[in-house]
């Protein structure tokens, strides 16, 4: 604005021509016929007034032009074009084929664009200098601040911490208290944000917490696997701030700033006996904040949610999402894996392999190379097991189905009356009947090999020497003692004469 100046001081205190300025000041005369004639309709002449800074005669010159209504052509409102440009899928050049419909003799694109640009230019309100489309982006945080409360069973004193979010379009926030910000929280924290707004940004922007974010990157930031697994089921998709770029979720700074002074600031001197009672505090806070009148625009945080987000906004999935623990072990030679002191199976081919352990409060699911391969109840028996037949080798699984009954029915049905005699004495004089398994299928084998009726006859020999044993059976069958005849039991033994031996009378 030096040159207005210069030329309504060689104007009217040097008395120089328009030529004669625009010679001086090197521009055209009809430039400074321009200036000359701005200056006149707004009133300015020379000297200007004292103190009239460079911004506010600019201003005063501005002012001065004709509106274009007055050239004959429409402009639309610029607040209406700014408010329909932060919904889903509006484009500027939409709004302009649908502003040259209604005015065919309007402003040309390009005309159209520079006009909303300076609209936007004077704006003061930094959260409108982004576009963000409704429903498109969730910012979350924790609050720096924490808020007191009463530990209901203790009595003691606590602090809780204030978990925050805001959506991009309407600055619509939510907040609700928990009593730290371990990964459990936090995910319940965006679980109740969800459920609060009644459905599913297409984005969700957090910061680097580390209960979400294992890796900060300003270019490929890592996502910890329980973080990612919510928002798979779900169905947003996290793209966590920049590091130490505050401006990336400038929507959720504001609405934290916004949650200090409308919520814990009001609720300070008040106090709350356990969480439940905390948060019913805050949500009459946090519904004062939503629906508070905006200062320089029209309406409020709710009336812009009605209107903007929760139309966008992705329907809830059909199941809440159950929060899971994830951890590695190693499969033990026994197809089993040890999971807080209990042991679960896993297919028999994987022994020696590391899994994936997937916990939840009433499931433990194993997965090898991102297949499940196992799924069992939990349960918080320490020192137990619990196994899956389908998981044994079949050998185990056969070894398995041989029960003390079954092996004595065996005897019976294949051998005969003495093989089954024989099988049941082993199985009740061993410590446990596992131990007779082993000499009960021996002699399944030595039946295989010499034959089920020598088997028969030299279990029938054992029963009457009281040699019931594998041992000794297998003794018999080899030396060919099963083919002796049994002596008989109802002949006694014949008396031995001797002259060395006294007798019963020698001793009387």
């Amino acid at each position: 604005m030096r040159k207005a100046r210069e030329i309504l001081r060689l104007k009217h205190e040097a008395g120089l021509t328009n030529r004669q300025i625009g010679s001086s000041l090197r521009m055209s005369h009809v430039s400074v016929g321009k200036y000359l004639k701005q200056a006149a309709e707004a009133g300015l002449g020379w000297p200007l007034p004292e103190g009239l800074a460079e911004e506010e005669l600019a201003g005063r010159l501005k002012s001065s032009q004709p509106p274009p209504e007055k050239a004959g052509r429409i402009l639309p409102d610029m607040a209406v074009i700014d408010r329909e440009m932060r919904r889903k899928g509006v484009t500027l050049y939409l709004l302009w084929e649908e502003y040259r419909r209604e005015h065919p003799e309007g402003y040309g694109y390009t005309q159209f664009c520079e006009y909303y640009s300076r609209y936007r230019s004077q704006q003061e309100e930094p959260c409108l200098r982004q576009v963000h489309k409704g429903g498109e982006k969730l910012f979350v945080d924790w609050a720096g601040d924490t808020i007191r409360y009463v530990d209901a069973e203790t009595g003691e004193e606590r602090e809780a911490s204030l978990f925050i979010g805001a959506l991009g379009a309407s600055n619509y926030t939510f907040a609700r208290a928990f009593e730290n910000r371990k990964q459990p929280n936090w995910i319940e924290g965006h679980i109740g944000c969800w459920e609060y707004l009644g459905g599913v940004a297409t984005l969700t922007i957090p910061d680097n917490e580390k209960t979400g974010v294992d890796r900060a990157c300003r270019y490929e930031p890592g996502v910890n696997r329980v973080y990612q697994d919510l928002a798979d089921h779900y169905g947003t998709v996290i793209i966590p701030a920049r590091p130490r770029t505050p401006q990336d979720k400038a929507k959720v700074e504001n609405a934290v700033l916004n949650a200090e002074r409308r919520i814990m600031a009001v609720l300070r001197d008040r106090t709350f006996i356990g969480l439940e009672e905390l948060n019913a505090a805050i949500a009459v806070a946090l519904k004062a904040l939503n629906d508070r009148p905006f200062q320089k625009w029209p309406g409020c945080r709710s009336s812009l949610f009605e209107e903007l987000d929760k139309p966008a906004l992705k329907p809830l999935p059909a199941i809440r999402f159950e929060m899971a623990e994830w951890r590695e072990a190693k499969v033990n030679i026994d197809y089993h894996v040890q999971v807080d002191w209990h042991l679960y199976s896993v297919p028999y081919h994987l022994v020696n392999q590391t899994v994936e352990v997937r916990l939840t409060a009433r499931c433990v699911e194993l997965y090898w190379q991102g297949k499940r391969v196992a799924a069992h109840a939990r349960t918080t028996q320490r020192g137990g097991a619990t196994t899956e037949a389908s998981h044994r080798p079949k050998s185990h699984q056969q070894h398995l189905e041989w029960s003390p009954s079954r092996l004595i029915q065996w005897a019976e049905n294949e051998v005969g009356e003495s093989g089954g005699k024989v099988a049941a004495i082993i199985l009740e004089t061993q410590p446990h009947p596992e131990s007779g398994y082993r000499q009960c299928l021996g002699l399944m084998r030595l039946g295989r090999h010499h034959g089920k009726q020598r088997l028969e006859h030299a279990c029938g020999r054992a029963l009457q020497t009281e040699t019931c044993s594998y041992q000794s059976i297998k003794s018999m069958l080899e030396t060919g003692a099963d083919r002796c005849p049994l002596p008989s039991t109802s002949q006694a033994a014949p008396a031995v004469i001797h002259p060395n031996l006294r007798g019963a009378n020698y001793y009387r």
